[in-house]
Formats: structure tokens, C-alpha cells, sequence
């Protein structure tokens, strides 16, 4: 054997001896919730805490959990996994990384009707109905700056969890919605996963004049004590942006920059 087989050799067995030493980083995800996560690690999410967990020399594993209410007090805070990815930069309770994206809801609209539609006071949004996600008990914040605007009549909420995901989408091809406000990850990814004649675009202010945002910088989380973890986490991130990017990309992810702070 060469030197040079040797050393590559003594490298291979060095990163698996890391890994085999460090405790695996559990990572709680939701089992069926494209394009976010599913059970086959088939969401983004999935690839970005795997390529991060990899990173820190650690084995991700997994801990499905479907992250709705009442999930960080039965679940995270008694310690069933280490991380939450893909939650709210200022989500309350935890400690957050660095954002690893930063997208908004958008307006989607059949492509050969040829709409730009992006305010909530634009015309075109007059008459049809308009479709929405529901969230737990109420629709997405989009529906407090439609019903300010005089549209509440039209609103049409639609559960966008697992199979049910592209709905939504698929009711403006139909034209049983004129037009529907959805966040742009998942908007992103079935338009290209079911290749759907439909455009999207950011609604506009990303802020509404009641203070309710349209745009969200998504982060990592961790226990509230974990500061290290953190540290390590937001270390990662920065290393990975290009290959975080790319995923992103892969999965039609609309961006936006991310805030000045």
C-alpha cells in the first residue's frame, strides 16, 4: 500500500472513529409534511439538519413528531430530541440559530390568466374566492390583511399537511380559487413537483400596517441551556451556506434576502 493510500486511509478511519465517539444529534421532524420532512427524509429540512449534523461529526437520527400545538411543552422541553429545524427566528421558548432562509408568502395565479398580483388591495383579488392555509384553528396571517382589505367573504381554508399539501394549487389550476395566498416553500415546491401552470409572487408590504409580517427567517432551535449546541449549530450553517443553498434551489425554495440587523 502507497503512503498516500495510507493517509487517506488513516483520515477514513479518523472521521468514522468521530463519529462513532460523538452522540448522535436527535433531531425532531415532523413524519409527513412536504416539502419540509416525511418519514423517508425526502424534505429539505431533512437534507439541511443531515448535512448539518454530518458537519459537527455527529449521526442525525430522526424523532417524527407532527410539531403542532402543545409540541414544545409535551416534547421538546422533556428532552425527546436535541433540535427543531425550520422554525421561526423569534420563536418563543427556545434558543434559535442563525437563519438559514428567509421566505414569504405568496400569491399564486394561474399562469396564462398573466396576473402580477402582489398587494392585498389590488383589484383582481375583487369577486373570486381566495384560498388560504389553515393553520391549527385559524387561517395564515395573510387572512388578517384580507379581511382588512374587505375580502373576507372569499376566503377558502384548505388543510396543507402531507397528501393534502398541494390542494391549495390545485383548486387555482381548477378555478375554483381565483387566486390563493400560500408560503413559499411549499407554494415552490409543488408548482415544480406536479409541474402546475401556476406563477407566484411575494405578497407586498412583506409587513402589513397592523404589524403582522408576511415574511418569516427560519432557523434551527435548541433547549433553552443548550448554548453550545447553538454555537456549533450557527458554525455549521456558516460553513454549509453554498451546499444549504443548493438544497434550497433543488426544491424550487423561494428566497428572499435577509434582513439588516
Amino acid at each position: 500500500m502507497s503512503l498516500r493510500s495510507l493517509s487517506c486511509y488513516a483520515v477514513l478511519i479518523l472521521g468514522m472513529g468521530l463519529l462513532s465517539h460523538a452522540a448522535p444529534l436527535r433531531i425532531c421532524a415532523d413524519p409527513d409534511n412536504l416539502p419540509f420532512s416525511n418519514r423517508a427524509a425526502r424534505g429539505f429540512d431533512n437534507q439541511i439538519a443531515a448535512l448539518v449534523a454530518r458537519d459537527l461529526h455527529r449521526e442525525p437520527v430522526f424523532v417524527w413528531s407532527r410539531n403542532g400545538r402543545g409540541f414544545l411543552r409535551e416534547q421538546f422541553n422533556r428532552n425527546a430530541c436535541d433540535v427543531l429545524v425550520g422554525v421561526p427566528q423569534k420563536l418563543r421558548g427556545v434558543l434559535t440559530t442563525a437563519p438559514y432562509y428567509r421566505s414569504a408568502y405568496v400569491f399564486v395565479t394561474r399562469r396564462q390568466d398573466n396576473l402580477q398580483i402582489a398587494s392585498f388591495s389590488d383589484p383582481h383579488l375583487n369577486g373570486p374566492k381566495i384560498g388560504l392555509q389553515a393553520l391549527e384553528d385559524n387561517l395564515s396571517p395573510p387572512s388578517l390583511a384580507l379581511i382588512r382589505t374587505g375580502h373576507a367573504a372569499q376566503l377558502v381554508g384548505f388543510n396543507s399537511f402531507g397528501a393534502n399539501g398541494p390542494a391549495i394549487l390545485r383548486a387555482v389550476v381548477n378555478r375554483r380559487l381565483g387566486t390563493a395566498v400560500v408560503w413559499g416553500p411549499l407554494a415552490g415546491y409543488w408548482i415544480t413537483h406536479e409541474r402546475l401552470p401556476l406563477n407566484l409572487t411575494p405578497v407586498s408590504p412583506l409587513v402589513d400596517p397592523s404589524g403582522v409580517p408576511f415574511a418569516f427567517s427560519i432557523s434551527m432551535a435548541v433547549h433553552k441551556h443548550d448554548e453550545k449546541l447553538r454555537a456549533d449549530l450557527n458554525a455549521a450553517l456558516i460553513r454549509l451556506r453554498p451546499s444549504i443553498s443548493r438544497v434550497l434551489a433543488s426544491y424550487n425554495v423561494p428566497t428572499l434576502a435577509e434582513e439588516a440587523q
